[in-house]
């Protein structure tokens, strides 16, 4: 009998809990590869051996249902369970527990008989109204046995366009999280791989396409993302980073633009790349996911280990391959829950994997947030519309803000009245964990100085000298040297000073930046910018400079006090 983690018996002490307090049902949110199959099969047990209960687990999948299959045989193999499922070819009718696909029970209710205990996996699956096939199940379910419970496990429990999917009975299915654990917490207890992210080059403007029914156009995002420049810098990027990495999950926008990915994997870089997508033939998707997943084919033979799989909607819930030590989303979404299980993809430890790198082309991060604070609609605040994005980017100073700010904190600029964002569709450095720190190195192609004057404010208010680093064709970081300030600002702008020139620290911004484009400062080789997943600002924490230069010829009396001149 499996041994719960101390996490998963509070789960379903929680649960008994509920279901002795309350007359409606609860759900459980456990993380992606955090285990919510053994927290399942342990109500199962317990139902039928403690309380002589009947059991119907629902999922939307054939994966899930193999797992939950498994795990039922070495946690509680005392109980007997059966499997309906047109895909696995089973359709029992008469056990304690039943495993069953929701494709192909939703209309056979009376023939299941009535249960005690209905379990939806994934239940963030189950729609917010209609007669979708859970709602129907569900319904008839009750009219079967009107005392019958449901429990719902997932590790998103939100929709797409509604916001939470649990809420008052005359509405919901599910009624109230009962229990919930986070992705840091178990990554800090050790039970999930943790998650770094790399920055990129390349950037999309996503302001442009459409949204229907909550989503991004499909084929607005693929025709946006399948640019050849697009792909050949993701690609670049890819490889790059993954020179050390030994299972890397790419997310593409649709076939053609997998094709295209797989491609230029292929003639550019040399390495080989497989894909699936929804018309992949099963025996084919089969041989593939098990090169993927290492090599081995039904325990029967072994295949050359396939490194880089680029799929199209298919390998976000339900799939598990724990040796993912690399997740790139080539696509931009507008739905929370799906950047979240692509992500999740990658939370599963395996022998030898440190970490998991999270290459994040589609701005998902700044638009959604960290995985384990990901900002979600709410269905009363604009017919389901998922609203503005939570992160901006100044198009002045490039400072990640807020997306409630009309101006920018750090720079000053206004924002027009009801401007659409630009969303990255590069590989973001925007941290897929909150609190998570990235540094990113990046060399400097030409740094300018200007005089900065705070919009709005009064003549006689200290002014700052901008510093803009040069780091792209069309891309800049930009910091504020504050001469004029006092206390820790002056201090700073001191410290900075020295460090590049020999000529004397400036009063006054002006000043600063006569000197500096003098010739008077060291010339900046490269800088270190740090982000932290939550917070809206980046940062130039570091440089690397050339050596300094002799003092400029500058008349010292817009630099001292008058009586502190010698003569």
């Amino acid at each position: 009998m499996i041994q719960l983690r101390p996490y998963q018996q509070e789960a379903v002490d929680a649960v008994y809990d509920y279901l002795r307090a309350h007359d409606d049902n609860p759900c459980v949110v456990i993380p992606t590869a955090g285990g919510k199959t053994p927290v399942m099969s342990t109500i199962c047990r317990d139902a039928v051996l403690q309380w002589n209960g009947r059991v119907l687990i629902l999922a939307h999948v054939k994966e899930l249902l193999e797992q939950a299959a498994d795990k039922l045989r070495s946690i509680c193999p005392e109980v007997k369970f059966g499997v309906y499922s047109a895909g696995l070819r089973r359709r029992d009718t008469e056990h304690a527990v039943i495993v069953a696909g929701i494709q192909s029970v939703y209309k056979r209710a009376c023939e299941l008989d009535a249960f005690d205990l209905i379990v939806v996996d994934e239940a963030h699956m189950i729609p917010p109204s209609g007669e979708g096939m859970y709602r129907q199940f569900l319904a008839d379910a009750m009219v079967v046995n009107p005392r019958v419970r449901t429990i719902g496990l997932t590790a998103t429990p939100f929709r797409l366009k509604s916001g939470m999917i649990c809420g008052p009975p005359d509405h919901h299915i599910l009624n109230a999280v009962c229990y919930e654990i986070g992705v840091k917490e178990l990554i800090r207890d050790g039970y999930l791989c943790p998650l770094v992210t790399k920055a990129g080059i390349q950037k999309a403007d996503t302001s442009s396409l459409h949204i229907r029914a909550g989503e991004f156009m499909a084929d607005e995002v693929e025709n946006l993302m399948d640019s050849n420049e697009l792909v050949e810098a993701a690609c670049r990027e890819i490889v790059e980073y993954t020179d050390d990495r030994h299972a890397v999950l790419i997310f593409a926008s649709g076939v053609k633009h997998a094709q295209h990915i797989q491609r230029v994997l292929r003639d550019r870089h040399d390495q080989e790349c497989g894909l699936v997508s929804g018309k992949t033939p099963t025996a084919e998707r089969d041989e593939i996911l098990a090169r993927f997943r290492g090599g081995q084919c039904d325990g029967l033979f072994q295949q050359q280990p396939l490194k880089y799989l680029v799929n199209v909607n298919v390998l976000t819930t339900g799939f598990d391959a724990p040796n993912i030590d690399c997740v790139a989303i080539v696509r931009p979404t507008m739905s929370p829950g799906l950047w979240y299980q692509m992500v999740g993809r990658g939370f599963r430890l395996h022998p030898g994997k440190a970490n998991c790198l999270v290459l994040d082309f589609g701005g998902n991060a700044i638009r959604h947030g960290p995985v384990d604070q990901i900002r979600v609609c709410d269905a009363a605040n604009g017919n389901g519309k998922s609203g503005e994005a939570p992160a901006k980017e100044c198009p002045q100073c490039h400072a990640l803000i807020a997306a409630g700010y009309s101006s920018c904190p750090d720079c000053g600029y206004e924002f027009p009245a009801q401007e659409r964002t630009n969303h990255d569709a590069e590989a973001s450095t925007e941290g897929v964990l909150s609190g998570q720190v990235t540094n990113e190195r990046i060399a400097v192609r030409d740094v300018f100085y200007t005089v900065h004057i705070k919009r709005g404010a009064d003549e006689d208010a200290p002014k700052t000298m901008r510093v803009d680093y040069k780091v792209g064709w069309h891309e800049y970081k930009s910091e504020w040297v504050c001469f004029e300030h006092e206390g820790y600002a002056r201090w700073k702008a001191e410290q900075w000073w020295l460090a590049r020139s020999h000529d004397p620290i400036p009063d006054s911004a002006e000043r600063a930046v006569d000197v500096a484009n003098a010739g008077g400062l060291a010339t900046t080789k490269s800088i270190v910018v740090r982000r932290v997943a939550g917070d809206p600002y980046e940062r130039v924490v570091d440089y690397e400079l050339g050596p300094k230069p002799e003092a400029v010829a500058c008349d010292p009396v817009d630099m001292y006090d008058p009586d502190e001149i010698p003569f």
